[in-house]
């Protein structure tokens, strides 16, 4: 259950085994890649160049996508015990982390997950988005919270190279935004922050990137991150040689604050008016400590971007706290911590949202090994011919989509792009990627 990296990866891994298998790839999209087409900035086409390896694995013969399946409406777990020997489901992380602070819930106070799935184009969210500040805060130093900035700080017509949809670049032209200022808790040696995406900010020549020399502090634990990781003396230079050098004059503004710890968003009848911080200090091990200083930042949005949170998959148990279904090396656990029959997990659904896309392929081999060590005990689907299943979702009226229906999606949405010079025009409304994938289909 799921046709983004993580299910793919995992199917790659059965292919390669020595199984005689057919995998079908069932996802709730209407379009396969999950995170690659839904969750990854579109400005970034090198990692998008994923997609690339994952269409090889869903060409090969004994692989079938079925997409626009919503799990636990249109497929149960009963119904799919019917068609096949085993499940694994690998649906991801969508929603986001809670963060308990003051003012939280008021209006102008936003999730990146909502923010990143409006600006790629996901069919399930609204077309507009309330772009009413000049100053904004984003809370978190990784890779998403960096994603988040850099696309409210970049101008629209920067991502006209992209495949952004009419409404993400019509919105973000509307935006007056002048100033994003990015706030993380610790220090330089804690960012999450991985070194191309970092060093991507400074690309655009519209924004300038600012960094404080005060925020530029190490402990003996910050010294002892920075010669342990090649990754963090990347990121730790690339900002000592931001804070250092002479602000330029380019028309946008993207601040980087560290030792800031969010404690509550401020309002005004109802609506966001700022964000109050408390100045941080390293305790010696790369930890900090609160300084009982307060900063108030006059930010009309507020926008965290603390961890994605997987969603709790019906008929599955689920640690609601982790965000994770309980398992062993893949195998799905019951309240009782027994093995759930036939049923496995893979990805950020198993593991926590965690880790490059890459790091999902150890978490495939993993639970793949562990379905193929149980193969003797599966019990045989009752409807194992592989129309089975297809005469299910017909006679239910459902409009489920297919390879050569992403084909079909693929070749109109790179049309739709040619008269503008760019590689493709995504298509959002669901309703119109299910018809152009089952034209003549």
């Amino acid at each position: 259950m799921g046709a983004g990296p993580a299910g793919i990866y995992a199917a790659d891994s059965l292919l390669k085994s020595d199984a005689d298998v057919s995998i079908d790839l069932i996802e709730r999209m209407p379009a396969p890649f999950g995170l690659i087409r839904y969750g990854v900035a579109p400005d970034h086409p090198r990692i998008k160049g994923i997609v690339t390896a994952l269409h090889k694995v869903l060409d090969k013969p004994g692989v079938r996508l079925l997409g626009n399946i919503d799990y636990g409406t249109d497929l149960k777990l009963d119904d799919l015990r019917e068609f096949y020997d085993a499940v694994i489901f690998s649906t991801g992380a969508s929603a986001d982390r809670p963060l308990d602070i003051p003012g939280i819930d008021l209006d102008g106070s936003y999730g990146a997950a909502d923010f990143v799935s409006w600006y790629d184009g996901h069919p399930d969210v609204p077309r507009t988005w309330p772009f009413n500040a000049t100053s904004v805060a984003v809370l978190g130093v990784g890779n998403v919270a960096l994603d988040v900035a850099r696309i409210l700080a970049k101008t629209a017509d920067e991502l006209l190279t992209t495949e952004i949809p009419h409404n993400v670049h019509e919105g973000l032209a509307a935006s007056p935004v002048t100033d994003v200022h990015v706030f993380g808790r610790r220090g330089p040696a804690q960012a999450k922050f991985t070194p191309m995406e970092l060093r991507e900010l400074d690309h655009s020549p519209n924004v300038e990137v600012i960094v404080q020399p005060e925020d530029i502090e190490f402990d003996d634990g910050s010294i002892a991150a920075i010669r342990g990781s090649k990754q963090v003396d990347m990121v730790v230079k690339t900002l000592q040689e931001w804070a250092i050098r002479d602000h330029g004059t380019r028309p946008r503004r993207l601040h980087l604050h560290f030792f800031h710890s969010p404690t509550e968003v401020l309002g005004e009848d109802g609506r966001v008016t700022g964000l109050r911080t408390e100045r941080t200090e390293l305790t010696g091990d790369g930890n900090v400590r609160g300084t009982g200083e307060f900063h108030d930042w006059g930010v009309q949005a507020v926008y965290r971007a603390v961890g994605y949170l997987s969603s709790h998959l019906p008929e599955i148990p689920f640690d609601h706290l982790s965000g994770t279904v309980p398992h062993q090396a893949g195998r799905v656990l019951d309240l009782d911590e027994n093995q759930l029959p036939g049923v496995y997990v893979t990805g950020w659904i198993k593991r926590g949202p965690i880790g490059l896309i890459g790091h999902t392929k150890g978490d495939a081999a993993e639970t793949v090994h562990s379905l193929l060590a149980d193969v003797d005990t599966l019990r045989a689907p009752t409807q194992g011919h592989p129309d089975a299943v297809l005469s299910f979702l017909a006679d239910r009226g459902v409009p489920f989509t297919t390879w050569d229906g992403w084909g079909r999606l693929d070749a109109h949405e790179r049309a739709l792009g040619e008269p503008h010079g760019r590689e493709r025009i995504k298509v959002v409304d669901r309703h119109e990627m299910v018809r152009v994938s089952r034209l003549n289909g």
